[in-house]
């Protein structure tokens, strides 16, 4: 399922600049960063339509070089969510989004209208923001493509020690393998991994609290209110 938004963005190739004077080292304010983080973490409900998906990993992919854009905090572009119960196991909430904001851009009767050639460029401008470390195919699209940045909550090792199975290759040292490539990608984790690390910590331990605005159901997380699912249906 992928959820298609028009946001007003403007792209430069300016530096960022920082938001006010808690900035973690490269202009993007704290504030920013834990909000984004958030929105990320909102994804789910947005595009699954519940907080508490069993793999619930979201991404949003924000411009933070927009002068002015989003009184500081960046422009919203778009967002994903994994979806691989679609049968298809390469929709990761990165993939997700990075599929959303390439038909956002490049829509030809949407506001940007981007030539291939164009999006090839903006990518360079824009952050990604996931709740959990990219695994290493979603980690060598955001390369390839050559993101500004990663930004991300959980980490593979705290997923792990939840019962999640890994390939254990962190996105840094998968980066390390990239040097050939003519882009960069910064890369910042552990950004408000305190409250990504509810959205993983349920699914194999049923003693674990449920994400806000869920509550258990047959020793599953649902949401509150919500019609009750089966496991194979989350």
């Amino acid at each position: 399922m992928y959820l298609l938004r028009y946001v007003p963005l403007t792209f430069t190739l300016q530096c960022l600049v920082a938001a006010d004077d808690a900035s973690d080292g490269v202009g993007v304010s704290v504030a920013a960063r834990h909000h984004w983080m958030r929105k990320a973490n909102e994804a789910l409900n947005e595009v699954r339509g519940t907080p508490c998906p069993f793999n619930a990993f979201g991404s949003v992919i924000v411009n933070h070089t927009a002068a002015g854009g989003g009184g500081g905090l960046g422009q919203l572009v778009c967002i994903g969510a994994n979806d691989v119960l679609s049968g298809n196991p390469t929709i990761h909430g990165e993939i997700a989004a990075i599929n959303n904001c390439t038909a956002v851009l490049a829509d030809p009767n949407g506001p940007y209208r981007l030539s291939g050639a164009q999006l090839q460029e903006a990518w360079a401008d824009l952050s990604l923001y996931t709740n959990a470390e990219p695994c290493p195919m979603c980690a060598s699209a955001i390369r390839w493509a050559g993101f500004k940045e990663l930004v991300f909550g959980s980490d593979t090792l705290s997923l792990q020690g939840r019962g999640w199975g890994m390939i254990s290759l962190s996105a840094q040292d998968l980066f390390a393998y990239a040097e050939s490539l003519p882009t960069e990608t910064s890369v910042l984790g552990g950004v408000l991994s305190n409250e990504t690390d509810v959205f993983f910590g349920w699914q194999f331990d049923a003693d674990a609290d449920c994400p806000e605005g869920c509550q258990r159901f047959g020793g599953i997380c649902q949401k509150a209110g919500g019609a009750r699912r089966r496991v194979a249906e989350l």
